[in-house]
């Protein structure tokens, strides 16, 4: 049970739920016109779903990529980071691989139920979409490093997580409560997906050499580690600027503003980065830059209740 634990990789958990958080929250500080209570809201069935279906994809990402490197070699000796379940022998090839198999599995029933709550019977179009949706993030997951077309080694990889664990996990979330799309909500779904690429980008300016000698060419492959490090400070410095305006475009108070606390391990990671000279110095940043992340999206979430917090005191007392 450990090893499978460490497979699964918990410290890249809290940065994928950030997304489900901040869409569900801001569901909550603003229903539509046709929802008329606050539990009509906030369905914590559709929130649980949500969590899970997510967690599920995280971890299924996690083994594929445990698998798909081990079995191409790219987790070898040369690699500075934690090593890796197939890489070290506590788990043979054949036992991930069922793993895979059973977690998109559970995966897919997750997703299914979340569908359920949200849309029930009506709305057979969104249900459809949502459906095809969840397939293609499940086999994306997989695909990012298993077989011979893994769009992981090709550079792909920091699309895939921008779009699934920041437009999607932030703006497919909040569909599935309010029906419609709200576009100022595209802004800290940006940010996140920004982040989350940031921790991805970490990983692989920490593996630069190593991916490079067997063919990952990563994007830090193809443009090298310095302006690898540009790129980080635009995702960082983009992501923090990206919810300070949608701050500013919701009219937050000025008590609202305490997201800003996030910035503080942000900028310090930022600082690091500029004077990092040695590349497996860099791996207690990915850690750094997730909870970072995770505390952000918390702290948002928060500051956006607040914008309509009698929706708590109704919620609980069951009133209108």
């Amino acid at each position: 049970m450990k090893h499978w634990i460490e497979a699964a990789r918990l410290r890249t958990l809290p940065l994928s739920v950030s997304g489900i958080i901040v869409g569900s929250m801001y569901a909550l500080a603003h229903p539509t016109d046709e929802i008329l209570t606050p539990t009509e809201v906030f369905n914590w069935r559709l929130f649980g779903f949500a969590i899970l279906t997510t967690l599920g994809l995280q971890i299924l990402s996690n083994f594929a990529n445990d698998y798909g490197d081990g079995m191409k070699g790219t987790d070898n000796e040369d690699r500075i980071g934690p090593k890796r379940a197939i890489q070290s022998g506590v788990i043979t090839p054949a036992a991930m691989k069922r793993a895979i198999i059973i977690t998109s599995f559970l995966t897919f029933l997750s997703a299914m139920a979340l569908i359920y709550y949200a849309f029930g019977y009506q709305h057979l179009f969104y249900s459809v979409f949502y459906l095809i949706l969840g397939i293609l993030a499940i086999l994306s997951a997989i695909r990012y490093t298993v077989g011979n077309t893994a769009y992981g080694y090709r550079g792909y990889g920091d699309l895939f997580v921008f779009v699934f664990f920041g437009l999607v996990s932030t703006l497919g979330v909040n569909f599935l409560y309010s029906k419609q799309l709200d576009f100022v909500l595209v802004l800290p779904a940006m940010a996140i997906g920004f982040l989350s690429v940031g921790v991805l980008n970490l990983n692989n300016m920490r593996d630069e050499v190593s991916d490079k000698k067997v063919g990952k060419n990563t994007i830090v492959v193809k443009i090298g580690g310095e302006k690898a490090k540009k790129y980080h400070y635009f995702l960082i410095i983009g992501a923090m600027v990206l919810v300070l305006l949608f701050a500013v475009i919701s009219e937050f108070k000025f008590d609202q503003y305490l997201f800003l606390l996030a910035y503080i391990p942000l900028t310090k990671h930022l600082i690091t980065v500029s004077k990092n000279q040695e590349p497996r110095d860099l791996d207690p940043e990915l850690k750094r830059v997730a909870l970072s992340t995770f505390l952000l999206c918390i702290l948002l979430s928060i500051c956006m209740i607040s914008l309509l917090s009698d929706i708590f005191v109704n919620l609980f007392l069951g009133g209108r």
